[in-house]
């Protein structure tokens, strides 16, 4: 294993520690904790918190600032975090509007994040939550009950967020969350594994010529595995089985091509042309683009594509001001 890392065990500290020296007027670490903060703090309104395991950067501490989350709480690579460390963003983040959770489907975050939860209502704080399960790839894997929340939950941070920051209640923002988490499908594909630090091995093999089709953001299995095709036939099969699940007929719809870390992004834009090709056939408009690394899987060569099928509400919060040091929108 070849990796630029001093010490396994302090992967995660240094790395937190490393973001914070870059991005000191966007963020703030809590003592003995990987947790991350707004460094301005903002009063008034239902304050955002969501994380997971390390290894998805800029996910979930690069999407903490303006308009978007107030905490973002990092496990180990790819482990969810403590009840406690989740515990210890919501009171330092609450407000007396109330906490929403953003929570990926899967089973330790779900568990950790509830139990969190469920500690600080008993201090008096009022929380509510979502789960973004939008990987129509596959179901009940090895991480989850149920789908997978995956990069589309990028697009539940971006327009929760700015929800929060108009003063909507927490009801409010919590139901335009949840509307989001309907609207969106995600499917990714990936053609070389990652190595998780710690294992100092890949997390699974494909031959030179094999795609693993469907995979999930910890190196999961996907759908199937087949010998590696042209883009614009992968990207018209994910599209297909995105397609499939949600009717997007007449819509118009924000596109994510979320990059797996190892992706160069000339392969990304080479996607993203075939995703315009294929939805402005469909008669689907295309609102808003993001094309780039959102939500990785360490080094991992590989890609998914998300659609988020917009209404008014959505596409005004989705354009709204966001000051992050991974998103921006002004």
């Amino acid at each position: 294993m070849k990796k630029f890392i001093n010490d396994v065990e302090q992967v995660e500290n240094e790395m937190i520690d490393g973001l914070v020296k870059v991005y000191p007027n966007y963020l703030r670490k809590l003592d003995d904790s990987l947790v991350l903060v707004r460094k301005e703090a903002k009063k008034g309104k239902v304050a955002l918190v969501s994380g997971g395991g390390s290894g998805h950067e800029p996910a979930h501490a690069g999407f903490v600032g303006y308009g978007m989350l107030d905490a973002a709480v990092p496990g180990a690579v790819f482990t969810s975090p403590t009840p406690d460390a989740v515990y210890e963003a919501i009171k330092e983040v609450a407000t007396d509007e109330g906490v929403l959770l953003i929570i990926k489907n899967y089973t330790g975050d779900v568990m950790n994040f509830e139990m969190a939860g469920e500690m600080a209502e008993g201090e008096g704080i009022k929380v509510a939550q979502v789960i973004t399960e939008d990987d129509v790839a596959v179901e009940d894997s090895s991480f989850t009950v149920g789908r997978r929340g995956v990069a589309g939950t990028i697009f539940v941070h971006k327009i929760a967020g700015a929800k929060a920051e108009t003063g909507a209640s927490l009801e409010e923002v919590r139901d335009v969350a949840q509307r989001v988490c309907d609207n969106v499908r995600t499917m990714g594909v990936a053609i070389e594994p990652c190595i998780v630090p710690a294992n100092g091995k890949p997390g699974f093999e494909l031959a030179d010529d094999e795609m693993e089709v469907g995979i999930g953001i910890h190196g999961e299995p996907g759908t199937h595995r087949e010998t590696i095709q042209p883009v614009d036939e992968i990207v018209d099969h994910l599209l297909e089985k995105i397609m499939a699940d949600l009717d997007y007929s007449d819509s118009e719809v924000a596109v994510m091509i979320n990059g797996s870390g190892g992706t160069p992004l000339m392969e990304l834009y080479i996607v993203m042309n075939r995703v315009a090709d294929v939805l402005a056939e469909k008669n689907i408009k295309i609102y808003e683009s993001f094309v780039g690394d959102y939500m990785t899987s360490i080094e991992m060569s590989g890609f998914s594509i998300s659609l988020l099928k917009l209404d008014d509400e959505t596409k005004e919060l989705l354009s709204a001001k966001a000051d992050t040091p991974a998103l921006k929108a002004f």
